[in-house]
């Protein structure tokens, strides 16, 4: 395994972070157990999950993630072998049967003192705001939405000021942010270093090979204000795997099970785009899977790269990924598709 340290920190976490988002809704805590010893084995002392979780989110599977998750640190006693990032949930109808009001004073603490207790443990590696409170170009929205976003962006010094007084006690050791733009970021980071307060991160955006909008301004963000970008959905919802061309529907998939998720990585130009980073892979003798993650874990501005499975051999394969280093020659061709097809996903 390979580390690096999360930015302005001294917490040591592995180039592979493990996703938990499909525990107590397509994995059952026997398999998520599972996944976490065998990641744990490997080296993966990242672990990130949320409130929100698991994924499509419904009011009787709420925050059932987190207790998979507190009920093995309980179990197996590794909770001080484990680098923990959780998330509060934003606010918007997809999140109303957790909370309204978004990122106020009262819902923060509730949300972080909730997840404590669920997660078994007094302390946060790494606490997350999940969405802003405003309207953002992030979950397939490529444009950003002037027309419906919110006049009045968050209250970042009322944010700060709550989560620091978690730093101050040791709660949370850092905080981070999630579906973030270029300006919001800087604006928590301006904020912070006005008052003197805690400054982000990290921030979790979605990158892979069909969705690197990170590089229009983030890109930016993190290498020149170290910001470190932890990114999610690497394989695009398991489109990057190959799984789904062809019309292919396999049984029990994630696109197959909840096709909305994959809907924003499946127009023609992503289809296509996967077609070639396929013969990309095998050209290089790899599978692309392994592609796929290789490139995001050779970034400069990438701390961890989130990975995701509901099969161990998933799971083994996107690991194991950490090993592979592309060539020049391939790190060519990949951007020579990049360059016909830049972003077809939004």
């Amino acid at each position: 395994m390979k580390y690096t340290t999360l930015p302005n920190t001294n917490i040591k976490v592995s180039k592979i972070c493990l996703g938990t988002m499909t525990w107590g809704k397509q994995n059952t805590q026997e398999e998520a157990f599972e996944q976490m010893d065998y990641a744990l084995e490997q080296g993966v002392n990242f672990f990130d999950t949320a409130e929100l979780y698991p994924v499509p989110a419904t009011p009787d599977t709420y925050a059932d993630t987190e207790r998979i998750i507190g009920n093995w640190f309980a179990k197996t006693g590794n909770r001080d072998k484990i680098v923990l990032a959780s998330k509060i949930a934003g606010g918007g109808d997809y999140t109303k049967h957790i909370r309204t009001g978004g990122f106020n004073k009262e819902n923060l603490i509730e949300a972080i003192e909730n997840s404590l207790q669920r997660l078994q443990t007094d302390y946060l590696d790494l606490y997350q705001l999940h969405w802003p409170d405003r309207g953002v170009n992030c979950f397939g929205t490529r444009d950003y939405p002037y027309k419906t976003s919110s006049k009045e962006a968050e209250k970042h010094l009322e944010i700060l000021e709550t989560l620091n007084n978690f730093v101050k006690n040791g709660t949370i050791k850092a905080i981070g942010l999630s579906n973030e733009t270029p300006w919001g970021t800087l604006q928590y980071l301006q904020t912070a270093k006005q008052h003197n307060l805690p400054r982000m991160a990290t921030i979790q955006n979605s990158y892979s090979l069909i969705h690197r909008a990170y590089e229009y301004g983030m890109s930016e963000v993190s290498l020149r204000e170290n910001v470190g970008l932890l990114a999610y959905s690497p394989l695009a919802q398991g489109v990057l795997s190959g799984k789904y061309l062809d019309g292919n529907k396999p049984e029990g998939a994630r696109g197959t099970l909840f096709p909305r998720f994959i809907a924003r990585y499946m127009g023609d130009g992503s289809l296509e785009a996967v077609k070639r980073y396929e013969a990309i892979a095998k050209k290089a003798g790899i599978s692309l899977s392994e592609l796929s993650l290789a490139f995001i874990n050779q970034l400069p501005f990438v701390t961890s790269n989130i990975i995701g499975a509901t099969k161990m051999e998933q799971l083994k394969e996107n690991i194991g990924s950490i090993n592979i280093n592309l060539s020049e020659e391939t790190l060519k061709d990949i951007e020579e598709v990049h360059a016909a097809i830049p972003n077809p996903a939004p």
